[in-house]
């Protein structure tokens, strides 16, 4: 599985998985493998520097915001962007991931 994909070629990919019986196949899998995959995950977040001083310092100016409401956007808008990031990067992962396992027999 090497080689670049298409727009229309990525898209088709990604509504497949909009398939409830696709989706469980690969939830299975990622089961099978979630406490490796968390620390390569978790491995590949701090070697990205996405959860370092900059982090800190959104959560210390979240805690320090005197306006509740204030408070709260921060907090919210701090926890969408690191799932966000989380997210990017767990794909990045799990794309690696199958580049390393090759073709299977529905390649």
């Amino acid at each position: 599985m090497t080689g670049r994909y298409s727009d229309e070629e990525l898209e088709a990919a990604v509504e497949a998985l909009t398939d409830p019986e696709r989706f469980r196949e690969a939830e299975a899998l990622v089961a099978r493998v979630a406490p490796a995959l968390q620390r390569v995950l978790a491995s590949a977040l701090e070697a990205g520097g996405w959860f370092g001083e900059s982090q800190e310092t959104a959560v210390r100016n979240a805690l320090g915001a005197e306006d509740p409401a204030e408070r709260m956007r921060l907090i919210r808008t701090l926890l969408a962007e690191e799932s966000r990031v989380s997210m990017f990067v767990g794909v990045a992962v799990g794309w690696a991931l199958r580049e390393e396992l090759g073709p299977t027999e529905e390649d």
